[in-house]
């Protein structure tokens, strides 16, 4: 199945590239159809020119009298005319004629391997390339007749071409398009292809005589000696570049190191230029043998074909190579240019962020945290923009691999990183927003700390225990965040914290507790205008809820300032022997006390008593 599926391949194979060489055939054909009635038609308006340039002398000629002369003015203004606008049109049908011979493709007549000269144009129904075929055969076939001589050749001249003749073989027929081609005319090149035929079979039955291919069995052989000498002189050469390199070890391989991690030893280091050093020795050998070879197979006319063959396999591509770096100068020069540009402008970009981070230069509305970020767009957008403008004087930007990996590389990355996307673009809004910058004591959802970084994708809290959380942009951006830092310094940031007490303490004297335990807490601000005070937040059935508010400027205490203000209220609470009713608890009474505290009542107040008598379980309850 293998071998059928193989076969199917290569017959697939071969039939493509006759069909394309068939095809690229025809076209040369049409090319040079055109370019054929071009140099017809140029043919013909120079004879219709000629012909209206005679008339109009000859009536210029025939004019007499007085009458005739302003009439021979204006004949002779029509001549200068008709000569000017002929000229013009001669001159646009040149153009076209050498832009459509530089297009078209010559078939060659090459019966020795090398070309004799170039067919363009058809005869009859033959095309240039049954042409070429059949000169070619017909030059073979004189060189293969014994009688052939030289001078055996003749030209059988006609109105409208000039045959090459030898004896009653017609070896070949050159006609006046043929000839207008080269700008001659046609029995002018007769001669010359004749002179051309003639060299060539003298010269290919020289190169076969005995003489010469002894003498050119001699150049292999001095070819084949210079070869050997190479070699053994490259050998020679590598090998004492091999012992320089074993004795100066220790002084110029030290090893390979990056970063503290060391990748080779000095031993290995030796081994891969040893290694390295071979490699080199055997591409000088094959460069060597290959450029040789076509030196070799250039000695007889009849290998001469590999010769060309092996050369044009290295000089053609090298050829377009350096060809295409030539014509490539203009837009890499464009190209640098748009990448300088584009770099200094980004440098000065930098230049005025850092200048406005460190506070020197100063923009109403911009704050200095904003530099970074939007330096970073900015760049982004430039490099964007730049890419746009120099992708067009990429090599091979127009074909269609190149544009199909850009569109599968952009589908992919859109695809693959929605979420990144969403991340930056929230990142960006979130700094440009400023809900908090780094080292600020922030509160996200449930999670509380200190801003270590915030990046264009995730923002990382440090909290109180040590813990780095890091959040994406897009959770930060659809939740809401606490600030406890930007105010802290300027304002003053308010603690807060509850207590309940029961009725009978008076207000006053626990205001004058709590206030007192705030004040003895560090970190508290004891200015007149940020003192503590209380709120009284609710009347509940069995005590009075008391809220104490302190202001503090170090936010990154809140928690060991929280502690430190319990534990004084505590502490002030016991000593003036009041109570905290937190948790809960209820007290049983008889009605002979009350919950109004003492300093409320008269001096000569009494509780009233009371007898109660339980009757039932349902009194009692």
């Amino acid at each position: 199945m293998n071998k059928v599926l193989w076969v199917f391949f290569v017959s697939l194979l071969c039939f493509s590239t006759v069909v394309a060489q068939k095809n690229q055939v025809n076209k040369d054909s049409l090319k040079l159809e055109k370019a054929a009635d071009l140099i017809r038609k140029m043919d013909s308006i120079k004879a219709a020119d000629s012909l209206k340039r005679a008339a109009l002398l000859e009536e210029i000629e025939n004019l007499k009298g007085s009458a005739a002369n302003k009439q021979k003015e204006e004949l002779l203004k029509r001549l200068k005319q008709e000569e000017a606008e002929d000229s013009l049109h001669n001159a646009r049908l040149s153009k076209e004629l050498n832009r459509m011979k530089a297009e078209a493709r010559g078939f060659p007549v090459s019966p020795f391997a090398d070309t004799l000269f170039f067919v363009y144009t058809k005869i009859g129904s033959f095309s240039p390339s049954d042409r070429a075929q059949a000169i070619t055969s017909k030059i073979i076939k004189l060189y293969d007749n014994y009688q052939f001589m030289p001078d055996s050749l003749s030209l059988v001249v006609n109105e409208r071409s000039t045959d090459i003749v030898f004896h009653d073989l017609v070896v070949m027929s050159v006609n006046e398009l043929e000839a207008l081609w080269y700008g001659k005319r046609h029995e002018v090149l007769a001669e010359e292809y004749k002179a051309v035929m003639a060299e060539a079979i003298q010269k290919q039955r020289k190169a076969k005589s005995l003489s010469t291919i002894l003498f050119r069995i001699g150049e292999i052989v001095l070819i084949l000696l210079g070869i050997y000498f190479l070699i053994r002189l490259i050998n020679r050469l590598f090998h004492r570049l091999a012992k320089k390199l074993i004795s100066l070890k220790d002084d110029i391989l030290k090893g390979v190191r990056f970063r503290g991690y060391q990748f080779l030893d000095s031993k290995r280091e030796l081994q891969v230029a040893l290694f390295l050093l071979d490699g080199i020795r055997w591409l000088f050998i094959i460069v060597a043998l290959y450029f040789m070879l076509p030196l070799l197979f250039s000695v007889f006319p009849w290998t001469k074909g590999i010769a060309q063959t092996l050369l044009g396999w290295v000089l053609t591509p090298l050829g377009r190579v350096f060809k295409g770096i030539f014509n490539y100068l203009p837009n890499l020069f464009t190209i640098l240019v748009i990448g300088g540009v584009t770099h200094y402008v980004v440098k000065f970009l930098k230049f005025v962020t850092g200048e406005i981070e460190s506070g020197t230069l100063t923009l109403p509305g911009f704050y200095p945290d904003w530099a970074t970020p939007t330096f970073t767009l900015v760049k982004v957008l430039l490099y964007a923009f730049s890419f746009i403008i120099v992708f067009p004087y990429l090599p091979g930007s127009e074909s269609p691999i190149f544009q199909g990996v850009s569109v599968f590389l952009g589908l992919l990355f859109s695809l693959g990183s929605s979420s990144a996307i969403s991340n930056a673009v929230a990142g960006f809004v979130i700094t440009y927003m400023r809900p908090f910058k780094v080292g600020d004591r922030i509160k996200i959802g449930e999670i509380t700390g200190d801003v270590v970084e915030k990046t264009l994708l995730v923002t990382r809290v440090r909290t109180i225990k040590n813990e780095d959380i890091t959040i994406p942009n897009a959770s930060v951006l659809s939740g809401h965040t606490i600030n406890y830092t930007t105010s802290a310094i300027d304002l003053g940031l308010i603690l807060n914290t509850s207590v309940t007490i029961g009725y009978d303490v008076p207000w006053r004297q626990v205001h004058e507790l709590l206030i007192s335990a705030a004040l003895a807490t560090k970190g508290i601000v004891h200015e007149e205008r940020r003192k503590p005070f209380v709120y009284q937040t609710s009347l509940d059935d069995f005590y009075v809820a008391y809220q104490i508010n302190v202001y503090t400027e170090e936010s990154h205490r809140m928690a060991s300032t929280y502690s430190e203000l319990h534990q004084n209220i505590q502490d002030k609470f016991n000593e003036a022997g009041v109570e905290i009713l937190s948790p809960h608890y209820r007290s049983a009474r008889d009605g002979n006390m009350t919950s109004v505290p003492s300093s409320y009542l008269p001096k000569d107040y009494q509780a009233p008593s009371f007898n109660v008598n339980v009757k039932n379980k349902d009194a009692e309850k």
